[in-house]
């Protein structure tokens, strides 16, 4: 490794340190805030599923049957919210939409 690899390195090391360092030095007494506490508690789904939608929809040879296997398991999960139904729901939405295709 060369020397800009440290200092990469480094400059990453920094930048998380602070992003998790800076909040519990800054911020000292209980958030009450409604609207900052609900948006706090929403953040983690929202980055999973920010994460997670593109993989779904790309995941197979077509994107019709992606967003196909993505209907099914909203649906599915809907209804019921079993998560090894929904993940079936999806596998079989994804077969029968690439056997159409």
């Amino acid at each position: 490794m060369n020397d800009q690899t440290y200092i990469y390195l480094l400059v990453a090391a920094l930048t998380i340190y602070a992003i998790r360092a800076l909040p519990l030095t800054l911020i000292q007494k209980e958030i009450n805030n409604t609207f900052i506490r609900s948006f706090l508690y929403y953040v983690p789904y929202v980055t999973l599923a920010v994460m997670a939608f593109p993989a779904i929809i790309t995941a197979t040879n077509n994107i019709s049957s992606g967003v196909t296997a993505f209907l099914a398991a909203i649906v599915v999960a809907w209804i019921d919210g079993n998560l090894f139904k929904v993940a079936v729901a999806s596998c079989i939405a994804v077969y029968l939409t690439e056997l159409i295709l």
